[in-house]
Order: C-alpha cells, then sequence, then structure tokens
C-alpha cells in the first residue's frame, strides 16, 4: 500500500479526497486521485459551508493521529474535495501514525 503522504522540511504533507455530508463519518481507505496518486478518503458529516468542513476535517485528522489541531493545517484545496495538509511534526513519526491509522480503519 503506497501512502497518501510526503515528507517534507517541518513535517508531511497528507493528501485527502474529502466527501462532505456525508452519511456516516470515516475513513474509505486509500483510493487513486485524478493525477494517479493515491489519496486517504475521508467523509464527515460537515456541509462544506463556511468553513465547516475544512475545520471538521483538521479535527477529524487531527483526533485519528494524536496530534493537535494547531499541527494540522490545508495547504491547498481549501475549497476543493481534494486537499492538500500539512501535518507538523518529526516526519518518520507521523508516516508511521498514518499508516497505523489507515490500517486499523480497514473495513
Amino acid at each position: 500500500m503506497s501512502l497518501p503522504a510526503t515528507e517534507v522540511a517541518g513535517g508531511v504533507r497528507l493528501a485527502v479526497r474529502l466527501t462532505p455530508r456525508a452519511g456516516r463519518e470515516g475513513l474509505d481507505g486509500v483510493g487513486e486521485g485524478a493525477d494517479g496518486r493515491p489519496v486517504l478518503h475521508i467523509r464527515l458529516a460537515a456541509p462544506p459551508v463556511d468553513g465547516a468542513a475544512n475545520a471538521a476535517l483538521i479535527a477529524f485528522v487531527a483526533k485519528g493521529l494524536g496530534l493537535r489541531k494547531s499541527e494540522v493545517a490545508i495547504a491547498s484545496g481549501e475549497k476543493s474535495r481534494q486537499k492538500l495538509l500539512m501535518l507538523l511534526g518529526e516526519p518518520a513519526r507521523l508516516l508511521a501514525r498514518i499508516g497505523a491509522w489507515i490500517r486499523e480503519n480497514k473495513a
């Protein structure tokens, strides 16, 4: 399994495909984005209005990875379903947490 994450200076960039207004919340695993790269599919109940889905995404990812919300930011795609998140911290530790989180939430 290819992780949808890339090590960068100061942390990791995580590629996400968000489905807002979902009937259930959770991880839907890793899929392929339009560019062929891996993306993490996440469903959230929050609507994409006034930044509610973005705030819910930050909280969801922070909780799932054991990070503070201040350590998760949207690097690009604020108004898109395809988002690139910046996770601050030691890259090897973050990559291990992302891998474990995905494995724990496989259906």
